[in-house]
């Protein structure tokens, strides 16, 4: 991973964003995080988070933050706001997503199970798709390790698995943050995100970003991401000197100092 200033900032359009550990502190939406966020919009570039986050926060955020959208629960959706409506595109039917809530139930009382420590997360109420169980968030924190043993017994049921840096979340179906990225770009801004990747930066901490780490030429993590490096399938290309949103001010800074 090469040093955050060793990014070509020339020619970046829009900044993509994991939200928890990569624009939060400790838990908490720091002011200079959101100030960051602010500063990118207002300079004209496309703001978009891309989070494992339930479609609960993602009203919120597609709402109130300045966003042009937000992709969420690992990629089973986007939502936008627009001429005073929230606007939501999901990748199955709300018929199809019932049956898969339904069946995650009793999957999820097996894990809590095996895995002695864990939890559910405090915020699947606020879920449409996913499963997360809770293993440092609101539980005294677990080791790595645990987690991996959730993410394998999410496959052995399964689920596609993928772990953050708070939560393991597990689906039914193929589909993951960078290809609900991909249909937001080609449905929303009309863009073949593969055609314009040089004029992207990624940003994120955890092993449920890798498949856009390993997309995007101009992929960041910001410092804390090495507490995955033996998790990571893809590393990010560049590397911030701060961690979480910190680091995620320092890419702001970075990409707007010439601006």
């Amino acid at each position: 991973m090469k040093p955050l200033a060793e990014l070509d900032r020339r020619g970046v359009r829009a900044v993509l964003l994991d939200i928890d550990d990569t624009l939060t502190t400790d838990g908490k939406l720091t002011a200079g995080a959101y100030e960051a966020l602010e500063r990118l919009k207002r300079a004209g570039l496309r703001v978009v988070p891309v989070t494992g986050r339930p479609a609960g926060w993602c009203d919120h955020i597609a709402r109130m933050w300045p966003v042009d959208a937000v992709v969420g629960e690992n990629g089973a959706f986007y939502f936008f706001h627009e001429a005073n409506r929230l606007q939501k595109r999901f990748q199955d039917s709300d018929s199809t997503r019932a049956g898969k809530r339904a069946r995650l139930q009793a999957i999820t009382a097996q894990i809590l199970a095996a895995v002695p420590g864990c939890a559910l997360a405090s915020d699947q109420p606020y879920r449409e798709t996913d499963l997360a169980i809770d293993y440092c968030e609101d539980v005294p924190p677990l080791p790595v390790e645990a987690a991996r043993r959730i993410a394998e017994l999410m496959r052995q049921a399964g689920l596609t698995a993928k772990v953050s840096s708070i939560h393991v979340n597990g689906w039914f179906g193929e589909y993951d943050k960078l290809a609900t990225t991909r249909r937001l770009f080609a449905e929303r801004f009309g863009l073949d995100i593969a055609a314009v990747n040089r004029e992207v930066v990624f940003a994120g901490d955890s092993p449920n970003d890798a498949p856009m780490f390993a997309f995007f030429e101009k992929s960041v993590g910001v410092a804390n991401v090495r507490r995955f490096e033996g998790l990571l399938a893809e590393k990010p290309k560049y590397v911030t000197r701060a961690a979480s949103g910190a680091g995620f001010a320092e890419l702001a800074d970075h990409l707007l100092r010439s601006a």
